[in-house]
């Protein structure tokens, strides 16, 4: 995500909007410098600083050289193009003929050659651990008719890879909290070696309380995350998308599907990056939301594709979810017949449903099945 660029947006009039922003653009300054190096203060004449939150000084030097590590790539062209002279190099005399070289230089031009060659060919199949990682990209004080908080947008990013589709959240401080005493109870073992912000009585919207805050939040979630049993747990899962994917419901039940799209789109990369590679209850709601959405905005040929995307899944399934295999294939033969692709394989195994008693005619509509799911 690059920089981190932290906002604000407070809904108050006056002057209270500049001196905001002003304090806002320090703490986003002060979260590029808690990332990249470690907190040392000098202290000068004046009363002590408070005391330093266990979970802000947590250094991150492994995090952080992942984040600024690069890739030297060679092409196959590149080398072959260098191959001539051995080096790539062309080397002119004053007449415009190349300068003879030394049969030993060539040779050793050519041995480099080669290495490099080798080196690159051996890299092709050298795998980079695909890591996840959290960052927090913005950070909003919001004033409604309740409270005064900061709501911050945290992104799931896949590191060793480039990643497409990065997803989001939108969190307070609260949410977090509640996770980690969720968490707590039921992973006392695991958690205690977590580390969290403690909560604050005063300067909690101060751009050093907002900048530590939010480094200690990618902390605390990378450090979860880490943790297979901390990671598979539902109360981390549902944490991210459980409430977007009753609000994106709701939505598709109104028939505002441009307004649920996206939120049915997020909740999907969240799952991707998140969840194991089976399927789920929550996950095959996801796509059954997407097909719905796309089908409805005449967006067909993506419709088709997560329909298809469903089909596979329940495949491997067995019989868990069975019951929604056929509104999934039914979606799937008419979408792939609307866009033009094979449809058989799909008929066959609604033929074979249909002959060993798994096939109704009062089976629900992939619609009609958003409409009646409860989400938990």
């Amino acid at each position: 995500m690059g920089l981190c660029n932290i906002g604000v947006e407070v809904r108050v009039a006056g002057n209270s909007k500049r001196s905001h922003y002003a304090s806002i653009q320090m703490a986003s300054k002060l979260l590029q410098r808690l990332r990249s190096t470690p907190l040392k203060e000098e202290r000068g004449p004046g009363p002590p600083d408070e005391p330093p939150e266990s979970a802000e000084l947590v250094d991150d030097t492994e995090g952080l050289s992942l984040r600024l590590s690069g890739t030297l790539s060679l092409s196959e062209d590149s080398l072959a193009s260098q191959e001539s002279d051995g080096m790539g190099t062309s080397y002119l005399g004053s007449d415009g003929h190349g300068e003879s070289k030394s049969q030993d230089e060539n040779s050793s031009y050519t041995l480099l050659t080669k290495q490099l060659r080798e080196m690159w060919e051996r890299s092709q199949n050298v795998r980079i651990p695909i890591r996840l990682t959290f960052e927090v990209t913005d950070a909003n004080i919001v004033q409604d008719a309740h409270a005064k908080y900061v709501l911050y947008t945290i992104y799931l990013l896949q590191t060793g890879q480039y990643d497409p589709s990065p997803a989001y959240i939108s969190c307070r401080y609260s949410d977090l909290y509640h996770l980690k005493r969720r968490l707590l109870a039921l992973f006392p073992s695991e958690m205690r070696g977590v580390s969290f912000p403690c909560k604050r009585v005063r300067k909690n919207f101060t751009p050093e309380t907002i900048a530590k805050r939010s480094r200690a939040f990618e902390q605390f979630l990378c450090h979860v995350a880490s943790l297979p049993a901390l990671r598979a747990s539902s109360a981390f899962l549902n944490f991210f998308y459980l409430r977007d994917i009753q609000k994106a419901q709701a939505l598709t039940c109104a028939g505002l599907y441009k307004l649920a799209l996206p939120i049915w789109t997020n909740s999907w990369r969240l799952q991707e990056k998140l969840c194991p590679s089976g399927p789920s209850t929550h996950r095959l709601l996801v796509l059954a939301g997407l097909v719905v959405c796309h089908q409805e905005l005449d967006t067909l040929e993506e419709a088709q594709a997560f329909s298809e995307r469903a089909v596979a899944l329940l495949q491997d399934a067995q019989d868990k979810h069975i019951s929604l295999l056929v509104p999934f294939l039914n979606a799937h033969i008419q979408l792939s017949w609307r866009v033009g692709i094979d449809k058989r394989e799909s008929e066959a195994l609604l033929q074979r449903l249909q002959e060993t008693g798994h096939y109704n005619h009062n089976v629900p509509s992939l619609k009609e099945f958003l409409v009646k799911e409860t989400i938990s």
